[in-house]
């Protein structure tokens, strides 16, 4: 069973009431994402499934001056995610909106949207309805997270995903089919021992001009099941233990 909080260096994150719970490859996204705007001037984030919150948290810690809205539909974790806030040095920098991101219409437009969607689709499911909202794609769909990034990114604004290496290939199409193209892909593996790699995390924008894309690979943990030193010093000012 998950633990029933997650205590970081400057916050904690409470995770009983949420179905998506804290993991190695989110808290990784979330340290990310100042090397992965490559000096984008921040203003404003738009964080789509917002969950505990945990990921508008690390992204106000990187950037004290920013402001971040983000969208949660599922009662128990947008009710959770205020109180992580709350409890946060950073709690009048982000709005927790509960809604659905297909009904959302502050009429802004947002520097940078960051996600970690539902991964999966036509995949063995839980008998928990909430899990499979948090973990599949039965409500939001590919279609409609593109749709809402094209909608409310700036022309100039950044998106930030991540995904199943797996689906890499299938969300290249669609990134490039939606005129979001991707710019920077970062490819994690667990150990060095693993054969594969099991997350992509792809940033781009608006526009369908190909660029020669950056790639980078990140492993998590070496052969003494330690952490790599690139993994430490992207969570140092956030794991209690680097």
């Amino acid at each position: 069973m998950a633990n029933s909080f997650f205590q970081f260096k400057q916050f904690i994150i409470h995770q009983d009431a949420c179905a998506m719970k804290v993991t190695t490859d989110s808290c990784l996204f979330g340290s990310m994402v100042g090397s992965m705007v490559n000096g984008t001037l921040l203003k404003n984030v738009l964080d789509i499934g917002a969950g505990t919150g945990l990921l508008s948290l690390m992204i106000a810690q990187q950037y004290p001056d920013v402001l971040i809205d983000a969208i949660e539909i599922d009662d128990a974790a947008a009710s959770q995610a205020v109180e992580n806030i709350q409890a946060s040095p950073w709690n009048d920098q982000i709005r927790i909106f509960h809604t659905d991101i297909k009904n959302y219409k502050e009429g802004k437009k947002y520097d940078l949207i960051i996600s970690n969607p539902p991964f999966y689709e036509n995949e063995l499911r839980s008998p928990d309805d909430r899990k499979n909202m948090a973990h599949h794609q039965t409500h939001l769909r590919s279609v409609d997270l593109l749709q809402a990034i094209k909608e409310n990114l700036s022309s100039t604004g950044k998106y930030l995903l991540l995904l199943p290496f797996k689906k890499k290939e299938e969300w290249i199409l669609l990134l490039k089919d939606s005129n979001l193209e991707p710019h920077h892909l970062v490819y994690l593996k667990q150990t060095i021992n693993h054969p594969s790699f099991f997350r992509i995390i792809i940033s781009g924008g608006i526009g369908n001009v190909p660029i020669r894309k950056q790639e980078t690979v990140i492993v998590i943990k070496d052969a003494k099941n330690q952490y790599m030193e690139a993994f430490s010093h992207l969570l140092k000012d956030f794991y209690l233990q680097l």
